[in-house]
């Protein structure tokens, strides 16, 4: 079993993560052309490749490719609402975040006040602002699988490349996660007096009573009214956009179907979108039922905290005969309101 206790790493997985700074590519070998093993690692800040005498490298660069291609294509398709705030410029990066287990950050109160005079000599308030500091958890999500030494063996003797099927399922497992965690269907974690909530569970977050459209009084007008009126209580909360709207899978026959019979020009969707500062409409796999969320896209509403991009660790066990491979990532939501609890995220459902 490896293990770190008192800072001293046991076995070779944890003697090689902690000669390395914990830098995941230290557990990413692959065989050069003149058969010894590397490995791409960071020291004093300058990326070198590095020859190695321990964790012998089992995968060809070639291999190591074609494995990290199956596992960010499987994983990117279950990343919708991460993708969008990470494409929206909304993350924040940490550098090795394998070497740290919490992020700190502080909200402060609003403070002083400004007035009009003729001169200026006019003393306005100045209360000093107060800050409460808060950690937010950088956990990894995980997933493992592996090859026997055969396997790998009998790919290459007869020239097919390796089933990666196993792998592209542990980065689904692992996308998931993280994508559950960010909208908050998968439950709260908690750790070190922190937690990381998601759009729908955070307890800052407005909600919004929303008609079911199975209701024999329901129209499309009724969910523009409704959208409206989420957009009023982001507005009363100070967040003034630009939003995205995120809704769950059986809104899609209603949000295409068109949005009058008496006219038939436009689909409910278009409808919604032509709303002001609505920037689009997103289908969220994990939502159930009828549920919406308006999202303020912007960093002090929500951002992505990238400790680690999804990437495959590689190490040997039972006399090198056994490939294990761990498919992990640390990127985690933090969703933010400001001093007083306002917050730029408004989630709608019937019986809220």
């Amino acid at each position: 079993m490896d293990f770190i206790l008192n800072g001293q790493g046991h076995g070779n997985v944890a003697a090689t993560l902690m000669a390395n700074n914990f830098d995941p590519r230290s557990l990413r070998p692959f065989l050069g052309a003149d058969g010894h093993s590397y490995a791409t690692v960071i020291r004093n800040g300058v990326q070198t490749v590095e020859r190695l005498t321990q964790n012998a490298a089992t995968l060809r660069k070639d291999e190591w490719i074609q494995l990290d291609t199956a596992i960010v294509k499987a994983a990117r398709a279950r990343l919708k609402v991460v993708a969008d705030l990470r494409g929206a410029g909304l993350q924040y990066s940490i550098p090795n975040g394998m070497g740290h287990t919490v992020l700190q950050t502080e909200k402060m109160s609003d403070a002083g006040e400004a007035a009009l005079s003729m001169d200026g000599l006019r003393e306005t308030k100045g209360d000093r602002p107060h800050f409460d500091i808060t950690n937010l958890p950088l956990p990894i999500a995980h997933s493992d699988f592996g090859f026997s030494a055969r396997q790998v063996a009998a790919s290459r003797n007869g020239g097919s490349p390796l089933d990666v099927s196993m792998a592209e399922q542990a980065a689904r497992k692992v996308a998931e996660q993280i994508e559950q965690l960010t909208i908050g269907t998968l439950a709260a974690y908690a750790f070190a007096g922190g937690t990381i909530y998601g759009l729908i569970n955070h307890p800052s977050i407005n909600t919004k009573d929303v008609t079911d459209p199975t209701e024999t009084l329901w129209t499309p007008a009724t969910l523009v009214n409704e959208v409206l009126a989420m957009k009023l209580q982001s507005q009363q909360d100070y967040h003034y956009g630009p939003w995205m709207l995120y809704t769950s899978p059986s809104w899609d026959v209603y949000l295409d179907d068109d949005y009058s019979t008496a006219k038939g020009d436009n689909t409910l969707r278009e409808r919604l979108k032509k709303i002001e500062g609505i920037q689009d409409i997103r289908t969220l796999d994990y939502l159930t039922g009828y549920k919406i969320i308006l999202v303020q896209m912007t960093s002090d509403v929500i951002r992505m905290i990238v400790g680690m991009e999804i990437t495959t660790l590689q190490w040997e066990s039972k006399g090198g005969m056994q490939l294990n491979y761990k498919v992990m990532g640390i990127l985690v939501p933090q969703i933010r309101a400001d001093f007083n609890g306002n917050c730029g995220i408004v989630y709608g459902a019937a019986g809220l």
